[in-house]
């Protein structure tokens, strides 16, 4: 009885502790959650997505996806809350756990490297949950994908990294590595996903209704991103230049030079794949940490996405040098544990203005890239 029972403890810990942590903290919370339910509730009544009455609170995400969240809308409020939260810790369970196990030649116990991604990465799972966000829907679909290229399955792959642009389309930035890596055919069967999900409104909205909602989509998008520059919360590279040098022409010049410059680096990584046996988990770790700062309106919950880049670079520690541990370290605790509550208002909004967490996270781009170079991942 107690080796049937064992494989539930954590199960149902998890469970547990999401009950306490809705019924304390969240059910009064999660606001964009809701963006999500009203937008789903648009869709079944075929009405317009995107509507500028809703401000702040716009739904900036494709026509598909407000289907996909289309039970929440038929549940009651208080309940569509619950089960979302609930799913959202389920998968948060599930993307830390398949973010160390998917690991090719660990050095580190499973369950030390576990603690380690939550302990540097609570703070962003904490902000994800308590907004309702989806980036954890994501990063497990995404995770998803790498697990299944692992397995030699990339077509597979490649219907995941389709569903995963749907919840957001930042996700699309894997499917270069997937054709690069994987082949044309892996790459096609992504992009009918893609095409069948954009497609997918027709059904409700009519084609010419379903070419409308897309074009009120990008405008929405575009809209909104100079506005949101110089928010606190914006990690993104074209963020960072805004905050420093001011909105405008140089800052914009900068942002495209430093994205080049990190798809540069990601090319050369592609290229130096042979130096390892097993080289797609850190391909694609680089990629979901360079998420959040290609996209203009990357907020600092989607670094997330960062945590099999976390992963990777504490498993390895042992094996780099001094000076990169040092590098490693400070780019860790300057970027996952800084917290609000522990700052101040006053410094902790002068530590964001000054993008510290965005140059953070280039340095935990700069530590896998060294890995790769020493072949060690």
């Amino acid at each position: 009885m107690r080796a049937f029972l064992k494989p539930l403890i954590w199960p149902l810990a998890i469970a547990v502790l999401a009950a306490a942590l809705y019924l304390a903290r969240v059910s009064g919370e999660m606001v964009d959650f809701d963006v999500y339910r009203t937008a789903a509730a648009r869709a079944l009544s075929a009405e317009p997505l995107y509507q500028d009455a809703d401000g702040h609170y716009a739904f900036k995400y494709l026509p598909a996806f407000a289907f996909g969240m289309a039970p929440f809308a038929v549940l009651g409020e208080e309940a569509a809350r619950a089960i979302w939260f609930a799913f959202s810790v389920g998968l948060l369970a599930a993307f830390v756990r398949w973010s160390v196990s998917g690991l090719p030649a660990r050095r580190r116990p499973e369950r030390v490297l576990i603690w380690l991604a939550i302990l540097f990465m609570a703070k962003f799972y904490a902000h994800e949950l308590l907004l309702g966000q989806a980036n954890l829907l994501l990063a497990t679909l995404l995770m998803a994908a790498l697990m299944a290229s692992q397995i030699d399955q990339p077509r597979v792959a490649g219907a995941l990294i389709a569903m995963a642009a749907f919840v957001k389309p930042y996700a699309l930035l894997l499917l270069p590595w997937l054709v690069f890596t994987h082949g044309l055919a892996a790459g096609a069967v992504g992009l009918a996903g893609l095409a069948a999900g954009l497609l997918l409104p027709s059904v409700v909205y009519g084609w010419s209704g379903n070419l409308a909602l897309l074009a009120e989509w990008h405008r929405t998008v575009t809209s909104s991103t100079a506005p949101n520059l110089l928010g606190a919360d914006n990690v993104s590279l074209a963020a960072m230049w805004a905050k420093w040098l001011g909105p405008g022409s140089a800052a914009s010049a900068f942002a495209v030079v430093s994205a080049v410059a990190v798809l540069g680096l990601v090319a050369v990584i592609w290229l130096q794949r042979r130096r390892t046996d097993e080289p797609d988990y850190l391909e694609v770790a680089l990629l979901m940490l360079l998420i959040p700062l290609l996209s203009p309106q990357g907020w600092d919950y989607v670094l997330l996405l960062a945590t099999p880049a976390v992963v990777c670079v504490l498993d390895r520690w042992r094996d780099v040098t001094v000076p990169w541990r040092v590098l490693t370290a400070s780019a860790l605790a300057l970027m996952g544990l800084t917290f609000f509550d522990l700052m101040g208002r006053t410094l902790y909004a002068r530590f964001m203005a000054l993008s510290v967490i965005s140059v953070s996270a280039l340095g935990l781009a700069a530590a896998l890239a060294h890995l790769r170079q020493n072949e060690l991942a």
